[in-house]
């Protein structure tokens, strides 16, 4: 039996409790961090130049796109709002798979399940079984894929996308192997393309093609049995041999389910979650320490060497580019004691003061007691010499909201939502869309949640 059936049917047919509170409670905070990002997402020039280059219309049956009165077809729907979804890299992250759980899943399921009238329920329960197939192939491929330079958010992605449409359609176990070994020829991302618009286009991409895979599958496109294990199947050609454990594939699956434990991260700063320990260390120290700019001769920032090889960039010209610079995010949490959307505009990383301590006053290298297998890779330690002599520094074991060991404060959910409201639905809308997103499992339908959005939404097309 391949491993395209064998995971097929633990997608179609494993229970998933849509009763139990840990899966309520995780997915719907998941829901509305995502469908925040989403609205705030669709500002940005990356969903602008997808809109622009599918050339979108609207169409009376359409799916909506987030963020605009805006209805297309469901395909190009997923494609555009899965790109608004990632557009900001302020989407949630799971510590299992080493990405973003959500958005490779989100937007084609719910474009997908508004053409079908489904329910909050069924959603939940498609969602769940998508992010436990992701972190599933993730435990095969992972670490080895990441750092190879693949960007598993898509890579493996795709993966929970075909599940959690798959299960919503309610595909048998076949055609739901067949729609695997389809995503397989469609998988792509790769980590070179960081820091562009590329990126969350990324995304956009995979959603789709997750999609698209599960209605060739159903409308009868055919694909190998063993397109993930074969001599030239997915995890060879991805990985290479001795670069992947196929025995991993369905380890502790559901048991708890990857929503529960290690659950889903949020991210409280809007730029790549692998600058975010040295980000709390830097806001820590100038809170401590009353820190200006000025008052510094150098920083170092240690981080694990994983995490480092795609944000290591003294020069940043660009703001998107600065989302994936750990020397810019530190220096500007030094400067600003926090991390805001508006630094990440192009005027924002120019500024003179923040060039020149970027060219002058701070190097980023990685942790020297890091360890290349170690299951914690999320940590920063910060060195900090000031003018005055003083040497101070500061270590963090994790970020804030990474894990239940780390929560977020409280309310800084709900206010990031708001915040990512401002300016895309009327004003007061984003409360009652609040409460609806945090109550997902008693929307009776989505086409109604995005009639309420489309009918919030201020921004003409």
């Amino acid at each position: 039996m391949s491993l395209s059936y064998i995971l097929a049917d633990r997608i179609i047919n494993s229970k998933v409790d849509v009763a139990d509170q840990r899966i309520i409670e995780s997915a719907n905070s998941a829901l509305l961090d995502t469908v925040g990002v989403t609205l705030i997402g669709s500002k940005s020039e990356a969903t602008q130049s997808v809109i622009k280059a599918l050339e979108a219309k609207n169409t009376a049956d359409g799916a909506l796109i987030y963020g605009k009165k805006l209805k297309v077809s469901m395909l190009d729907a997923a494609m555009i709002n899965g790109t608004s979804s990632h557009a900001l890299d302020f989407d949630d992250c799971n510590n299992t798979m080493g990405g973003h759980p959500t958005v490779p899943i989100l937007a084609g399921l719910l474009a997908n399940s508004e053409s079908m009238h489904a329910n909050g329920r069924v959603v939940i329960e498609a969602y769940t079984v998508g992010v436990e197939t992701i972190c599933a192939m993730a435990k095969v491929l992972n670490f080895h894929h990441y750092e190879k330079g693949w960007h598993p958010t898509t890579t493996l992605g795709i993966f929970g996308a075909v599940a959690a449409n798959a299960r919503l359609q309610n595909l048998d176990v076949d055609k739901t192997a067949t729609a695997i070994a389809i995503a397989a020829s469609m998988a792509s991302g790769i980590k070179a393309n960081f820091g562009t618009y590329t990126k969350p286009y990324h995304v956009g991409h995979c959603t789709r093609n997750g999609l698209l895979a599960v209605r060739m599958a159903d409308a009868g496109l055919t694909a190998g049995s063993v397109a993930l294990e074969g001599q030239q199947g997915f995890f060879e050609v991805y990985n290479g041999r001795g670069n992947y454990d196929p025995d991993r594939l369905l380890e502790a699956w559901g048991d708890p389910f990857e929503i529960v434990e290690p659950g889903i991260a949020v991210k409280l700063h809007p730029c790549c979650g692998s600058t975010h320990p040295a980000v709390d260390a830097a806001i820590a120290l100038k809170r401590e320490h009353d820190l200006q700019l000025s008052d510094i001769q150098s920083v170092l920032s240690w981080t694990h060497p994983r995490r480092l090889k795609h944000t290591d960039r003294p020069e940043v010209k660009t703001g998107f580019d600065g989302k994936f610079s750990v020397q810019y995010v530190v220096s500007r949490a030094l400067q600003n004691g926090k991390i805001s959307l508006s630094d990440f505009s192009d005027n924002a990383v120019n500024e003179p003061e923040i060039q020149q301590f970027l060219a002058t006053n701070i190097r980023a290298e990685p942790h020297p007691e890091s360890k290349p297998n170690e299951k914690n890779v999320y940590y920063a330690e910060l060195t900090i010499t000031t003018k005055d002599g003083r040497n101070l520094q500061k270590f963090v074991d994790a970020p804030v909201g990474r894990d239940k060991d780390h929560p977020l404060p409280e309310n800084a959910l709900i206010n990031k939502f708001y915040d990512c409201c401002v300016g895309v639905l009327a004003r007061g809308s984003e409360v009652e869309l609040a409460n609806k997103l945090q109550n997902f499992q008693d929307v009776s339908d989505i086409q109604h949640l995005s009639e309420f959005i489309e009918n919030a939404t201020i921004e003409r097309p």
